[in-house]
């Protein structure tokens, strides 16, 4: 399949140019595109929230994404970068127009690729090394990270289960049953019931 991706980021500006183009490549190169995919939306947004993340999703070994230029794609390198990774693992080639630029399934394009999931996994090092850092400082400054010692979390596993639980127990299921029917332990059980007893009026049998 051969797709052609045009992105705007509002409905004020038009998608014809970027169709012109497109259009005009093919044309000079005899291909045709399958399917068009077109959308209004921010490049900043989350890519799994864009069209194009779920068609890269669906991808296939010579399929072709034939764009504009990159910066359709995404406006910051490293998303951009692991877009083209994504394509590449899935054997499918992307081409833009104004950059003269095609990721093919080529050696130089594999070891473009190389370089892309390097550069993404050097930037998920650096992150995971500046949180570890800020952490540090917050300890030094004294700041109690975590939840204190011998408090009891307020989250608690069956409170999205409230209801579920006080059905059971007002049928007169027993614990350990509703323990299992449940997939959780008993001790899990009792301390919930321990903590939601007091602000409930329901008989626990």
């Amino acid at each position: 399949m051969i797709y052609g991706y045009i992105r705007v980021s509002t409905d004020k500006q038009t998608t014809e140019n970027q169709r012109y183009e497109i259009n005009k490549f093919c044309k000079s190169k005899n291909i045709i595109i399958d399917k068009w995919i077109e959308e209004t939306i921010s490049a900043t947004k989350d890519i799994n929230k864009r069209k194009l993340g779920k068609l890269i999703k669906h991808l296939v070994p010579d399929d072709i994404i034939i764009a504009s230029e990159l910066s359709r794609l995404g406006r910051k390198l490293l998303e951009v970068m692991a877009i083209l990774n994504q394509c590449t693992n899935s054997g499918a080639k992307v081409w833009t127009i104004k950059d003269n630029f095609q990721l093919n399934t080529d050696i130089q394009s594999k070891v473009l690729a190389f370089a892309f999931g390097l550069a993404a996994e050097i930037e998920r090092n650096l992150i995971s090394q500046r949180t570890k850092e800020a952490l540090e400082a917050r300890r030094a400054a004294g700041v109690v990270l975590g939840r204190p010692k011998g408090r009891l979390s307020t989250h608690l596993k069956l409170d999205s289960k409230h209801h579920q639980v006080f059905v059971l127990i007002n049928k007169g299921v027993s614990q350990r049953k509703i323990a299992q029917i449940l997939h959780v332990s008993r001790n899990t059980l009792s301390l919930f019931l321990s903590r939601t007893q007091s602000s409930t009026n329901m008989l626990v049998k």
